[in-house]
């Protein structure tokens, strides 16, 4: 309520100024070319008071345009990388059902439940802009991925992931979760 006020106290002075100059130049030889002149520098500076409170207006419209767009598409960053975990438990559950229980009829039924709820939350995921990125192979990304040990080894390059013990995820184009890698050293 001050900021308004305020603002219209100035406008008020500016007016009060403005009429002041021109009575002075009114008063001062009745001179129509000199109130045509200051007349028109009046005009010609509230002219550039509205472009830049128009630009201004137009830069705030940007920048919250691309605040909203950008919490729309990060709003879930929080829960998905807490899902994260839920689906890497599935994974690690379902990677040590050992064989001779995936062949027992009993379990089939179960093995292929847990599977397919799996799939169906990497479905979700993607859906959601939450994709899982390669490591192996590629070259050690500090920006993507967390060297938990380098390993010797005389097939890789140094420098080279070469086992991977927890995925890294990307949501849109951030990254949502590094991946926890091994990386090549050179053989002794």
């Amino acid at each position: 309520m001050t900021d308004v006020t305020n603002d219209e106290s100035e406008a008020m002075n500016e007016a009060d100024t403005g009429a002041t100059e021109g009575q002075a130049a009114a008063q001062s030889g009745n001179d129509p070319a000199a109130q045509i002149a200051a007349l028109e520098e009046q005009l010609a500076a509230a002219k550039q008071e509205v472009l830049y409170n128009m630009a201004d207006t137009q830069n705030v419209r940007r920048r919250l345009e691309k605040e909203l767009t950008d919490a729309r598409a990060y709003a879930a960053t929080a829960f998905a990388r807490d899902a994260l975990s839920v689906a890497d438990n599935l994974t690690r559950a379902l990677s040590a059902i050992p064989a001779e229980l995936r062949d027992d009829e009993k379990f089939k039924s179960l093995i292929v439940g847990l599977e397919a709820t799996g799939k169906e939350l990497e479905s979700t995921f993607r859906k959601h802009g939450v994709e899982k990125f390669v490591s192996v192979g590629e070259v050690l990304d500090p920006n993507k991925h967390q060297a938990m040990i380098e390993m010797p080894s005389a097939e890789a390059a140094p420098g080279t992931i070469v086992q991977e013990m927890q995925a890294g995820y990307m949501i849109k184009d951030r990254l949502l979760r590094p991946a926890l890698v091994g990386v090549a050293k050179a053989a002794q």
